[in-house]
């Protein structure tokens, strides 16, 4: 119990530490060996638990109960002096409605509020707890260079360094606590500990645009969180069958009709949280913050939060239609963002609807349920969190040094940044390439659907979701290998850019790929197994496979450190046309022109205005449907 507590508790000391600190060289000391304590914490609890099964620790409760009711009311508080202050009255009304519902809770059913153990530990904690711990502490790293080099390009923002560090550390620390919590109001605490600080960091820059989609984020989750204090009460008010707020008893009651109504409440937040459609703008709104806050978001926290939610209630959804429209609300937003995707140049929107339609794919897993769909999210959830922080990051670098982070401008960084455009390429791969593992997760699920009832369905949607990523990663991949004429290196040394997370995220990717069959014997299958009493396992065949196909893939890195002196370097070739050194050609009717490659991008077919209202509306009345068929196993 104490790693945990030491993992929930050091993050909060971190950042009240860093409220303190000025100067960015002493900021980058303490947060580098935060992270460093952070990370190593993390491991251990591996080595500590990873046989463990299940573990629960009686932790106090009475006091820290009080303490986080207080937190909580002087969190609301606070929202509605924000929304005062920016004439915002919806968050100042849901604030409200949260806070009286909590303050409900707590005068009516005080006796039912307890839970046998208020922490616990099994492996899918342990999964969260490393990609927290690790992805998360390594971000918070690469944010001390890259806050100073953003106050650079933008003396106009005020430097509230010290409140955005305080604030990153104690989103993770809020993040240990939900992922170790089982007691749901400790839960309901942590989340709005997320939730607040989410809208802290997107609202950093303080111009209208940013300000605007800070709210914009609260409101969409102070949404979740009514419906998830609802959940509370309904499960108080049944305690003697739905097991109260012992978040154990509550999965392990077999009470399905009766847990069902707050489970499909408790999976409505988990819907905001992760920014599925109809909800999915304001992770979308989220761009306008710096890099490190958009990777915070997407692949260690925060969204991370509300398919972690999803997984845990996988079991009570199963098997019935309020899960399986859950999981059509995910199957859908992931082919809709998919393919919304296809229409942006601009990195950080491919990124941010490429995590949306993932998180679609999680929780159209997580609302089926069955035991081999939860191996299967549970993958995706660490592929996506390791690849995609990558890709967030070098997208953060890659714009402060080439002064864009439109794709386009992304021609020839294999040229201009080496060291870079390698690791995007490894990030990118990981996110579509055989044998990296976002493609093996997607076919697990494939086959996994194939033996649930309707089955069919998502196997169509997940078909073409699935074929139109291929469609924008690849363009973008294209863009980055080009090589190009006259261009100038603009790639710094070790000082210059923050490689060390850099460095470091990407052996995390190469490793999960490797790795990957150790993961899911040791800690995946493990969980599945102790869940459902049966385990989905990786075929000796696949692993050969994938080994296989790693190999197949090294064959052209490899061909180029063995043959890099005795190639030859020829001018490029122009369908039989002279062509410059500097890319000119001889055209038409005379006229000499420039070579130039421009990515489609297929606007009047996939963009925004055509796709994203109409499946914000199919999800919100899938949504809808789900409270409905809840209500009617009632």
């Amino acid at each position: 119990m104490q790693t945990l507590l030491f993992l929930i508790l050091f993050p909060i000391l971190v950042a009240c530490l860093l409220l303190f600190v000025k100067r960015t060289t002493l900021r980058y000391a303490v947060v580098a060996l935060s992270a460093l304590v952070i990370g190593g914490a993390s491991i251990y609890l591996l080595i500590r638990y990873a046989f463990e099964g299940t573990v629960y620790f009686a932790a106090p409760s009475e006091a820290v109960s009080l303490a986080m009711v207080a937190i909580e009311m002087g969190l609301a508080l606070f929202i509605v002096y924000m929304g005062a202050k920016f004439k915002n009255y919806l968050a100042i009304v849901l604030a409200a409605i949260q806070a009286a519902l909590v303050v409900y809770l707590e005068g009516m059913f005080s006796g039912n509020l307890h839970a046998v153990n208020n922490l616990f530990i099994d492996q899918f904690s342990i999964i969260m707890a490393l990609i927290i711990g690790l992805i998360g502490s390594l971000i918070a790293v690469y944010a001390v260079r890259y806050m100073e080099t953003y106050h650079h390009h933008h003396p106009e923002v005020r430097d509230r360094q010290r409140m955005f560090f305080f604030v990153i550390f104690a989103f993770l620390a809020a993040m240990f606590g939900l992922v170790f919590s089982n007691n749901l109001l400790w839960i309901f605490f942590f989340w709005e500990v997320t939730t607040i600080s989410s809208f802290l960091l997107i609202g950093y820059s303080e111009t209208a645009e940013a300000t605007k989609n800070a709210f914009r984020a609260l409101v969409m989750n102070l949404l979740g969180g009514i419906a998830l204090v609802v959940a509370i009460i309904i499960l108080a008010a049944t305690e003697a069958t739905s097991g109260g707020i012992d978040l154990a008893q509550v999965l392990a009651s077999g009470d399905t009709a009766t847990i069902l109504i707050p489970a499909v409440l408790i999976g409505f937040a988990g819907i905001t949280k992760a920014a599925l459609m109809p909800f999915s703008s304001w992770l979308l709104g989220a761009m306008v913050a710096p890099t490190p806050v958009s990777a915070l978001l997407h692949s260690s926290t925060m969204v991370k939060a509300g398919v972690y939610i999803l997984v845990r209630f996988s079991p009570v959804f199963a098997g019935t239609f309020a899960g399986f429209s859950i999981g059509l609300v995910g199957a859908v937003t992931f082919v809709v963002a998919s393919a919304i995707a296809i229409s942006q140049s601009n990195a950080k929107s491919v990124l941010a609807y490429s995590t949306i339609a993932n998180l679609g794919l999680i929780a159209a897993c997580a609302g089926v349920g069955s035991y081999m769909l939860v191996w299967a999210a549970i993958l995706l959830i660490i592929f996506h969190a390791v690849a995609k922080s990558l890709l967030f990051l070098g997208t953060g670098a890659i714009e402060h040094r080439i002064g864009s982070r439109d794709i386009e401008d992304m021609e020839g960084l294999i040229v201009r940044m080496p060291k870079m455009a390698v690791m995007m390429f490894i990030g990118i791969a990981g996110m579509f390439l055989a044998p990296f593992g976002m493609l093996i997760s997607k076919w697990a699920a494939i086959e996994a659907f194939v033996l649930t009832p309707f089955g069919l369905v998502f196997i169509v949607i997940l078909a073409y979701g699935s074929a139109v990523t291929v469609f924008f990663w690849a363009k973008w991949m294209g863009k980055l290998v080009t090589v190009t004429r006259n261009q100038e290196k603009v790639e710094k040394g070790f000082f210059e850019e923050p490689w060390a997370p850099l460095y470091i995220i990407t052996g995390l990717v190469a490793a999960v790929v490797l790795l990957f069959p150790v993961i899911s014997s040791l800690l995946i299958e493990p969980y599945v197994l102790a869940i459902y009493g049966i385990t989905a396992r990786l075929g000796q065949a696949n692993i050969a496979i994938m080994l296989l196909m790693l190999a197949l893939l090294m064959v052209l890195p490899v061909s180029f450190l063995l043959f890099k002196r005795s190639a030859k370097h020829l001018p490029a070739y122009m369908s039989g046309r002279t062509a410059t050194p500097d890319l000119h050609f001889a055209g038409s009717l005379g006229l000499t022109r420039e070579a130039q490659t421009r990515n489609y991008y297929l606007n009047e077919y996939f963009g925004e205005a055509k796709l994203f209202l109409p499946g914000a509306v199919i999800c919100a009345i899938l949504i809808l449907a789900s409270w409905v068929l809840a209500g009617v196993a009632l």
